[in-house]
């Protein structure tokens, strides 16, 4: 995958600049899949959904999505249900996105690949 794994997510209580696009695109590939989305407030994060064979796997990959979350202090936007998770990642103390954010998605991707 990417070094991005082997980094940890560092506390943000803002003060810092969000990255700008260009840096955003310099880190989305070395993340799989996730779709950079602007909001309704000019704010971008990342985006991405599973596919899964039923309710109890959709419900494995968020608790695993979790726990991850809570080692890394940095926490997702998660739906899920029936077959499907879509999870948004942001940095909200700086409103948009950092490199926590693709660290936790890099992490993310490496569980739904096992």
């Amino acid at each position: 995958m990417s070094d991005l794994t082997e980094k940890k997510c560092a506390p943000c209580e803002g003060g810092v600049m969000p990255f700008d696009i260009s840096e955003i695109h310099k880190y989305q590939k070395k993340v799989d899949g996730w779709n950079v989305v602007k909001n309704n407030k000019s704010i971008f994060y990342l985006e991405k959904s599973f596919k899964f064979k039923n309710f109890l796997d959709s419900q494995n990959f968020v608790n695993k999505v979790g726990k991850i979350s809570e080692e890394e202090g940095h926490h997702p936007d998660i739906i899920f249900g029936w077959g499907y998770a879509k999870i948004n990642i942001t940095t909200h103390a700086i409103e948009g996105l950092s490199e926590n954010d693709f660290i936790l998605a890099a992490k993310i991707d490496n569980i739904s690949n096992v």
